[in-house]
């Protein structure tokens, strides 16, 4: 639709996640419009971002260091450790301030359609750092979906030999919602999930 250097920008943007073909024109016609020096500075963090982060060598969490700020924190209970899918996961179960563990980033979840197995996935090392007697617990943090589910039981068959505790993140009801809502799957977890409050 347009020539040149326009258009090629409206192309690579269109390739990130979540962005469709008007929402990256609608990106490529800000940078254009904008100061010069807020583009060139945009330019400049995508450069330092792709040769400073990388990924923790303890967890897989993203960090500029070879160990993330969790990993290094000798405060934190080296006890516990909650598997999560990636590193977005981590974040959000940080603003909770209800665990203060260590993390085990997979690098995603079993998909059978989209190509990804467990020998895809960051298992191996998970298993080699649960050889340390030191971790007591084991938190299966993925993501409530079929993959999720898939990844989630096939740790659980991986883990059961182990003299370690394992956990799953309960799934049920969200805060504000309605009975008449929700989906059979959701309410019967709820139902699996209750716990005794006398």
């Amino acid at each position: 639709m347009y020539e040149g250097a326009l258009q090629q920008l409206i192309d690579e943007l269109g390739r990130l996640p979540g962005v469709g073909p008007k929402s990256a024109q609608r990106i490529a016609f800000y940078l254009i419009e904008a100061e010069t020096d807020v583009a060139m500075k945009l330019a400049e963090v995508l450069q330092e971002v792709k040769l400073k982060v990388r990924f923790c060598e303890t967890c897989g969490n993203v960090s500029e260091n070879e160990k993330c700020f969790i990993c290094a924190d000798q405060k934190r209970d080296q006890g516990l450790v909650c598997v999560v899918e990636d590193s977005k996961d981590i974040a959000a179960i940080e603003r909770t301030r209800e665990f203060r563990g260590l993390y085990h980033v997979l690098g995603g979840a079993i998909s059978p359609i989209a190509g990804i197995g467990p020998d895809q996935l960051r298992i191996k090392q998970l298993m080699k750092r649960l050889a340390d007697p030191n971790i007591r617990e084991v938190i299966i943090a993925t993501n409530p979906n079929l993959e999720g589910e898939a990844t989630a039981t096939y740790l659980i068959r991986m883990l059961s030999p182990l003299e370690i505790s394992i956990t799953k993140l309960a799934s049920g009801l969200p805060v504000g919602g309605d009975l008449e809502y929700a989906d059979d799957m959701t309410l019967g977890r709820a139902f699996e999930g209750r716990r005794r409050v006398n």
